[in-house]
């Protein structure tokens, strides 16, 4: 499991103070991309140092409670499936103990040039399997 915190911050809401739907993506995407950098990832090592990219085919939110300006709140990320050449990933969004959102993406690789899918490389699969969920 990995954890990323951050804060609401008044761009991130609608004229009601409350979180606009599409930024509950932006988070999980920033938690995402953290998460990538822990493995040694980074979308700029990706681009420049790898043959492969990691785009999300399907993304899947739900909003729980409102979350407002101000609020603190950490998100929890494990992987759920490992595939052949797709893995996913699943979020768990909370301020303080209450759980204020859930959200899934679902990513597959695929050869930079050609885009056409290709086989999970190695090395990320054994990275992506210490952060499989062990609970359905």
């Amino acid at each position: 499991m990995f954890t990323y915190n951050t804060k609401i911050r008044l761009h991130d809401t609608d004229a009601a103070g409350i979180i606009f739907f599409a930024n509950q993506f932006k988070i999980i995407h920033d938690a995402y991309e953290d998460l990538l950098e822990k493995f040694g990832w980074s979308f700029q090592t990706m681009l420049k140092g790898t043959d492969y990219f990691l785009p999300i085919v399907h993304a899947e939110s739900d909003y729980l409670a409102p979350v407002l300006v101000g609020d603190k709140i950490v998100i929890t990320v494990k992987v759920g499936h490992i595939g052949t050449t797709s893995f996913s990933f699943e979020y768990t969004l909370k301020r303080g103990k209450t759980l204020v959102g859930t959200a899934k993406t679902v990513h597959v690789t695929i050869n930079q040039k050609t885009r056409k899918k290709i086989p999970l490389p190695t090395a990320l699969r054994s990275a992506l399997s210490k952060y499989k969920s062990t609970t359905r």
